[in-house]
């Protein structure tokens, strides 16, 4: 059976593992065999900042490379065996890193999750709403 998505690019949030489970749990809804999972997470880019001066010179690379492992991981346990998927990671503003991620691995769908807007976290609240707007595929927002 055809799928109308065959590039689905579901956006998790390494800390935030209960809403990061079901945006997978979503996205796999709408993948099937022959399609592609590219499971996405951004680490953000602090080192323009003011912030940034306080961290050590290595620290955004170490932070990417911690990530890599984190995703790989959380893949391993949550993306079931079988399944087409491939692993991204973005650096620097999570709304544009999204959109930009989902422009390279030619997304049909991004899957993304969000809160209650009155909970703060880097990859949901605002960051879904910007996505939702300036996303040029198809977006599905995963709520808790």
């Amino acid at each position: 059976m055809s799928n109308f998505f065959k590039h689905v690019m579901a956006c998790v949030d390494l800390g935030d593992l209960p809403t990061s489970r079901q945006v997978i749990t979503a996205a796999m809804e709408t993948v099937t065999e022959g399609d592609t999972l590219h499971v996405f997470t951004v680490v953000p880019d602090f080192g323009r900042s003011i912030v940034g001066s306080f961290f050590p010179d290595n620290f955004e690379e170490e932070a990417i490379e911690k990530a890599r492992r984190a995703l790989h991981a959380f893949m391993d346990t949550q993306v079931p065996k079988g399944t087409r998927v491939q692993a991204v990671i973005g650096h620097g503003n999570i709304y544009e890193e999204i959109i930009a991620a989902a422009e390279k691995v030619s997304a049909d769908l991004i899957v993304i999750g969000s809160h209650r807007p009155e909970l703060k976290d880097y990859l949901l609240g605002p960051n879904a709403a910007r996505v939702v707007r300036h996303a040029t595929t198809s977006v599905l927002v995963v709520r808790s």
